[in-house]
């Protein structure tokens, strides 16, 4: 059997959302007591843990979640580990200097995972604040490789380049799915297969996923 790695945070009851956006709110719909069945009503963004981004979350024609071939969600994965071992200090730019020893993991067609080591500060307000970004220029270096996946232990791939990074990474002939928010990189290897599938939110922008890696026994 092979082995399963939860790279997901959990969702939980007035846990901290990206600034602006949803709070999130788990409230009890029915109870056993009243009802004798448990139904939970969520409220909560797109965007919230551990999530991916489709096209449409910046761009009016973009291709929305349900629209995004299903193998992109699954299949062979890179790690790219930008500090082994630690963790990146906050507000860290990364360059295309700081990819270019790993551009072999950039094939195209390819998904790959960056590990900075942010996501121990999960559910702080410093994890939407001073996350180690990249730079445009990296973002324009990523989209020119051809992946079709980008995946991260930050909240969003930049504060330093903003919406810019996003439109390059997401715009049409590129629209590579970011998925975003994950946990536990350190427990993977270089190579392993991901699962990171959406919910299938008609016209969505954006979904919630339970990403795991599957490694070999």
């Amino acid at each position: 059997m092979p082995r399963l790695v939860d790279l997901s945070h959990p969702i939980a009851d007035g846990q901290l959302s990206y600034p602006g956006d949803p709070p999130l709110k788990i409230t009890a719909f029915r109870t056993m007591a009243e009802h004798g069945v448990r139904v939970s009503q969520l409220k909560l963004g797109s965007h919230q843990a551990t999530h991916l981004d489709a096209p449409a979350h910046f761009y009016a024609d973009g291709v929305t979640v349900d629209q995004i071939p299903l193998g992109r969600f699954f299949g062979p994965a890179r790690l790219v580990d930008l500090a082994p071992g630690s963790a990146l200090v906050p507000k860290t730019p990364i360059t295309p200097e700081m990819l270019q020893p790993h551009a072999a993991s950039f094939q195209a067609g390819g998904r790959v995972i960056l590990r900075t080591g942010w996501d121990r500060t999960f559910n702080t307000p410093e994890y939407f604040t001073d996350l180690p970004s990249l730079t445009l220029e990296a973002a324009e270096w990523i989209a020119a490789t051809g992946i079709v996946l980008l995946g991260m232990d930050l909240p969003t791939p930049s504060k330093i380049a903003g919406r810019a990074c996003h439109y390059a990474l997401l715009k049409k002939g590129v629209e590579i799915v970011l998925l975003e928010g994950l946990a536990h990189l350190e427990l993977l290897p270089e190579e392993f297969t991901l699962a990171a599938f959406p919910l299938r939110l008609v016209g969505g922008d954006g979904s919630p996923v339970r990403a795991v890696a599957i490694l070999p026994d």
